[in-house]
C-alpha cells in the first residue's frame, strides 16, 4: 500500500478536529487559524457513530462534507476515522448482549466507550454498515489521505461466552488434543486435568500461568483480527495513495503491537507525557498512569517503542497540547517551549506526523479539562502561539527529513509475552510489599533509562523480529544488544541470542532471562538454562531485595557506582569474571554483574534490577562509542540524531529553565548558514536547535 506521507518526505502537522462538538465560533474561522498555525492535516469523525447513524440503518453522512471541502480549499489533508469504538445507545438497547464482559456473565455497563465485545456477530454487522457508509462516501474526496480504523482498541479482556468459545478453538488448533494440553500446561497440578474440551474452566478464577499466557495471546489475536477486518473493508473503497492505520494506546491489556499492525500500512499511536517538571533531566516525577510517561527518558522511550512496532517511521495521532486527563487534579500545562521540545523529540525518534488531541478544549463530557490547542473560549492564546511557531519550524526542516531514520547506539529486546506473564505472575514486589504487576516495565525501564542517562540512543526490537534477522548482520548494525528480561522464551530465541554473541555481539542479560520457556514454564536446566555456557555463570538461588544493596567494582578500571534493587541472583562463576559484587545483604561478596568472552563476542549478566546510576555505569562501559560522544554539551542538553537522504540530522535540546550550550564537533549547517567546527552555541531555556551534517561534508 502506498504511504503517501513518507513518499513525499513530509512531516504532517495538525490536530484532531471535531466540528460536530462545536458550540461557538465558525468552521471557516477555525480552519483559517489552522492554516496560520502551519497545519497540514486534521483527524476527524472517529468518535461519533450516533452522528453518522442516528437510527439503525439510517445514515447521515453529509455533515462532514463542509469540513473536508474547507480543508481541501486550504491545502489541509484529512484522516477520516471509523467510529466503532463509541457505540450509540440505540445499538446497546437493540443488542445489549454486545457488551464486553469483565468477568463471565458480568457486563461492562454502557456509558463510557469501548465497552464492546469485538467478536459479537450483531456488533460486527452494524459496525460493517457504518464503516462501509463512511468509507464509500469519503474515500474519493481529494482531502482524504488516509483512514484510521477504530481508536485505541484493546481496553478490555473479553470474558464473553463467544470469546471463550473462540479461545477453545484457538487451543484446539494449537494443541490438537486435550491430552496434549494437559501435558503442556502441567494440569496434573491441583487436579486440573481435562477429560475433554468442555472441562476447560473460565478465566475468572484461573491460577495457571500457562493458561494466563495463552489467554492474553488469544485476547491480542481478537483485537488484531478486529482491526484487520476493518482495514480490509476500508480498502475496498480506499484509493491506492491512501493509507490505513489505527491509533494504538500501548498499555492496553489486549494489544500485541507487533502483530497488531500486520495488516495496516503505518504504525500510529498516542504518546502522552508529564509536562512541566516531568520534562526535566534527572528529576523524579511520579507517573500516576501507565499510558503516559514522566521524565525526558520516558518520552524518548515512547518514541522508540512506536518505531519498534514495525521497525519503521510512525504517526503520532494524539499527544499533549496542554493538560491531559479527565479532571482538574492533573492540570500541568507546559512550560513555554516544552511543546516544541517534545515534538522534536518524537520526530527525532521517527515520527512522520505530530497531531494534537485536540483542536479546542471541550465544554462538556468527561474530558472537559483535557486541554486542546485552543481553550474553552476558542480564542487563540499562548498554546496556539507556540503550536504556530512549531508549525513554522517543522515546515522549515521538513525538506531535510526525507527518508529520515533515527540512529541508535544500542538495541533492546522487548518481550510482550514476558510483560503479560509478569502481570499475572510478578517477580518483584511493589512499595507495599505486594505483587507488582508492572514488574516487567520496571526492569525494562531501568536499563532503558540507564542507556538514556549515558547519552545513548536506543533501538527496541521484539523477539519475533530478531528471528527474522541474521545474527551476524544484527551484530554489524547493533553491536550491543540488551535483554532486560526475557522470561517467556523459546529455545529458538535463546539459541539466537547465543549465536549473536558467538558472531561478535556484546549481549547484556538481565534477571529471569532464559529461566522460562515459551509457555512460562520454569526450565529444569541449571539457570540461566541455554544461556549458561555463553554467559559463563550459573545460579540455583535468588532472592527479592527488600532494601537497596550497595555494589562495588571487582576489577580495576571498571567504575560502577549505584545500587542493586528489588532482586538478586546468587551467581556462581564458571568461565565469567565478576565485574561487580554485592557489598551487603544475603549475597554479600558474591558477583552481581559478570562478563564472559564467548566466541567472537561477549556476554554480560546483570543479576539484579539496577538503579539508574548502576544501569548507566554498566551501559556506559558496554557501549564505549556512541554517535554523540564528540559533542561538548552541558548536562541538560540531549544530543539525538538520525540519517536522512541528504544529511545526518542532529537535534540538540535544552531540558531546563536555564541557558545551556554545546560546541559543534564538525562543520554543520544551521538554518541555511555554515557553522564551523568548534562553534559554541547557546540554547535558550526549553529550546531545541537542529543542525545538518550533509553526507558529502
Amino acid at each position: 500500500m502506498t504511504n503517501r506521507a513518507e513518499l513525499a518526505g513530509r512531516i504532517l502537522f495538525g490536530a484532531a478536529f471535531y466540528d460536530e462538538y462545536r458550540v461557538s465560533g465558525s468552521l471557516d474561522h477555525d480552519l483559517d487559524l489552522m492554516v496560520d498555525a502551519g497545519f497540514s492535516v486534521i483527524r476527524v469523525g472517529e468518535s461519533v457513530w450516533s452522528t453518522w447513524e442516528p437510527e439503525p440503518g439510517e445514515y447521515d453522512l453529509e455533515w462532514l462534507l463542509p469540513v473536508l471541502d474547507g480543508a481541501a480549499a486550504r491545502g489541509i489533508d484529512v484522516i477520516v476515522g471509523t467510529p466503532t469504538y463509541a457505540v450509540p445507545q440505540w445499538l446497546q438497547k437493540l443488542h445489549p448482549e454486545i457488551a464486553a464482559e469483565n468477568a463471565t456473565g458480568s457486563r461492562v455497563p454502557w456509558g463510557g466507550r469501548q465497552e464492546i465485545n469485538y467478536v459479537n456477530k450483531d456488533f460486527r454487522a452494524h459496525a460493517e454498515g457504518v464503516i462501509r457508509a463512511v468509507a464509500s462516501r469519503y474515500a474519493r474526496h481529494p482531502a482524504v489521505i488516509g483512514f484510521q480504523v477504530d481508536n485505541e482498541p484493546g481496553l478490555y479482556l473479553l470474558h464473553n461466552r463467544d470469546a471463550f468459545e473462540g479461545f477453545l478453538d484457538y487451543l484446539r488448533k494449537k494443541y490438537g488434543t486435550v491430552e496434549e494440553l494437559n501435558r503442556q500446561w502441567g494440569l496434573v497440578y491441583w487436579s486440573h486435568v481435562l477429560r475433554d474440551w468442555s472441562d476447560l474452566w473460565a478465566p475468572d478464577g484461573n491460577h495457571s500461568p500457562q493458561y494466563a499466557l495463552e489467554w492474553r495471546r488469544y485476547q491480542a489475536e481478537i483485537v488484531t483480527e478486529f482491526i484487520s477486518w476493518q482495514a480490509n473493508i476500508v480498502r475496498e473503497y480506499a484509493r491506492d495513495d491512501q493509507f490505513v492505520t489505527t491509533c494504538i494506546s500501548y498499555e492496553r491489556p489486549a494489544v500485541n503491537d507487533v502483530e497488531f499492525v500486520r495488516d495496516l500500512d503505518l504504525t500510529a499511536g498516542n504518546p502522552y507525557y508529564k509536562m512541566q517538571d516531568g520534562l526535566r533531566i534527572g528529576v523524579e516525577v511520579p507517573r500516576p498512569e501507565l499510558w503516559w510517561s514522566s521524565g525526558v527518558w520516558g518520552l524518548f522511550e515512547q518514541g522508540d517503542r512506536m518505531f519498534s512496532t514495525a521497525q519503521a517511521p510512525f504517526l503520532v495521532t494524539e499527544t499533549n497540547a496542554q493538560s491531559i486527563g479527565q479532571s482538574h487534579w492533573q492540570n500541568h500545562p507546559p512550560f513555554p517551549g516544552q511543546i516544541a521540545l517534545a515534538a522534536f523529540a518524537l520526530i527525532s525518534r521517527g515520527a512522520r506526523m505530530i497531531e494534537y488531541w485536540q483542536w479546542q478544549t471541550l465544554p462538556f463530557g468527561i474530558e472537559t479539562y483535557w486541554g486542546g490547542i485552543l481553550p474553552h473560549s476558542g480564542k487563540p492564546g499562548r498554546i496556539y502561539a507556540e503550536v504556530s511557531d512549531l508549525g513554522a519550524r517543522i515546515r522549515e526542516i521538513e525538506p531535510h527529513l526525507a527518508g529520515y531514520v533515527p540512529d541508535s547506539d544500542v538495541a533492546f529486546v522487548y518481550s510482550t509475552d514476558t510483560k503479560h506473564t509478569f502481570e499475572f505472575y510478578p517477580p518483584l514486589a511493589d512499595a507495599d510489599g505486594g505483587p507488582d504487576v508492572t514488574s516487567y516495565l520496571r526492569i525494562f525501564d531501568a536499563f532503558y533509562r540507564g542507556a538514556f542517562e549515558a547519552g545513548l540512543q536506543s533501538r527496541i526490537i521484539h523477539p519475533s523480529q530478531l528471528l527474522q534477522l541474521d545474527p551476524a548482520e544484527l551484530v554489524r548494525v547493533h553491536p550491543v544488544l540488551v535483554v532486560p528480561s526475557l522470561y517467556v522464551a523459546s529455545d529458538a530465541e535463546l539459541s539466537y541470542l547465543v549465536e549473536y554473541a558467538r558472531a561478535g555481539g556484546h549481549l547484556v542479560l538481565g534477571i529471569r532471562t532464559g529461566y522460562g520457556d515459551e509457555l512460562a514454564r520454569a526450565r529444569v536446566d541449571v539457570a540461566p538454562g541455554p544461556l549458561a555456557q555463553a554467559a559463563g555463570i550459573t545460579y540455583e538461588e535468588y532472592s527479592n531485595l527488600d532494601n537497596a544493596v550497595g555494589i562495588r567494582a571487582s576489577v580495576p578500571g571498571f567504575d560502577g557506582p549505584g545500587t542493586a534493587t528489588s532482586w538478586a541472583d546468587s551467581l556462581e562463576l564458571a568461565e565469567a569474571e565478576a565485574l561487580m559484587t554485592y557489598e551487603s545483604g544475603i549475597y554479600a561478596g558474591r558477583p552481581a554483574v559478570t562478563t564472559n568472552v564467548f566466541g567472537s563476542g561477549r556476554v554480560t549478566y546483570v543479576g539484579t534490577v539496577p538503579d539508574t546510576d548502576l544501569a548507566r555505569s554498566i551501559l556506559d562501559w558496554a557501549v564505549p562509542s556512541r554517535l554523540s560522544r564528540s559533542w561538548q554539551a552541558t548536562p541538560e542538553v540531549t544530543v539525538v540524531s538520525g540519517t536522512a537522504y541528504s544529511a545526518r540530522v542532529w537535534f540538540l535540546s535544552n531540558w531546563s529553565a536555564a541557558i545551556a550550550g554545546f560546541t559543534t564537533p564538525r562543520d554543520m549547517d544551521r538554518r541555511g548558514e555554515r557553522v564551523p567546527a568548534g562553534t559554541r552555541i547557546q540554547l535558550d531555556p526549553w529550546a531545541c536547535e537542529i543542525l545538518l551534517e550533509p553526507h558529502d561534508s
